[in-house]
């Protein structure tokens, strides 16, 4: 049966047909609406692509989006990328389609779509991780997805993986992994490396591009960006003790050759290293998880 999947993020939504086996038959991509009163434009614009891509009764829908999420009441609460309080999703889409909606959070459904179209198939314990403007992850332990109380279990950009700077990650805490090693925050960590702000590397990019460049400090930068990724899979490892772990997002994606191996080189030894491997979806783990959780229910 072909569904609706919907990848809901802060600057933009993507909506596709997908069939059983995971091919996208047809895909809209819009920006996430970021104006109006209420997030009621969040859903009103989705409705509209989803009858746009598969006419005014489509088949199950699965919505891919970043959290934190209330999965009883299906909408996103107090989200850090949109300019609502609330976004009811779950209610407003099945009133007005006439069919079932499920949601999910965008970096569970990238483990989902990676355990049956991607990296991770064949394989029923991995760990998939997305690293892009923040950091993500879904944990699929003897093939099933954990959820935990809320949704929310595999939230693991919020380890804590450096005490030193004490830098204060965008939930309100400080010293999480997301808070060091994500695309919006690897600059400030950089400064706080470097006890100064150098406007030559005020993006993630530039700072890439420095080490490419064979700039010392950049260099040594990333080398201990590659501690504090290799302690953070560490603490996956024994956690989870998956045979895989999946890392995929935009800051992988662009600058793999720079992150994973030298990540892996500092894992830490004490359970047996899982493979590590880049997605091969090309950005389309959450989306193609989103049809497969649709599918399910």
């Amino acid at each position: 049966m072909d569904v609706c999947a919907v990848d809901l993020g802060g600057t933009r939504t993507r909506v596709a047909l997908v069939s059983a086996n995971g091919e996208v038959l047809a895909r809209e991509t819009f920006p996430t609406p970021a104006s109006g009163s209420s997030g009621s434009a969040v859903a009103d614009a989705i409705e509209a692509a989803v009858r746009r891509i598969a006419g005014p009764r489509p088949p199950a829908i699965g919505v891919s989006a970043a959290g934190p999420l209330d999965l009883r009441a299906g909408a996103i609460v107090s989200p850090p990328n949109l300019p609502y309080d609330r976004v009811e999703l779950v209610g407003p889409l099945e009133a007005a389609l006439g069919v079932p909606v499920t949601l999910l959070n965008d970096a569970r459904a990238g483990a989902l779509g990676e355990h049956a179209h991607g990296a991770g198939a064949g394989c029923d314990h991995l760990v998939y991780v997305t690293i892009s403007t923040g950091i993500g992850g879904g944990v699929i332990a003897g093939g099933r997805l954990l959820l935990g109380r809320g949704g929310n279990a595999g939230e693991v950009g919020h380890i804590t993986v450096e005490t030193r700077h004490g830098l204060v990650c965008g939930c309100g805490y400080p010293n999480h992994w997301e808070g060091y090693c994500s695309g919006r925050n690897l600059p400030r960590f950089y400064a706080a490396e470097k006890r100064s702000r150098d406007p030559a590397y005020a993006t993630a990019e530039s700072i890439f591009e420095g080490a490419r460049a064979g700039e010392p400090g950049a260099g040594r930068f990333l080398d201990t960006v590659a501690v504090l990724n290799g302690r953070a899979l560490s603490t996956l490892v024994v956690a989870y003790e998956p045979e895989r772990i999946i890392l995929d997002g935009a800051v992988v994606q662009a600058q793999a050759d720079l992150l994973v191996a030298p990540a892996v080189r500092r894992m830490e030894r004490f359970l047996p290293l899982p493979e590590v491997v880049t997605s091969p979806l090309r950005g389309d783990a959450p989306l193609l998880g989103a049809a497969v959780a649709a599918r399910q229910r």
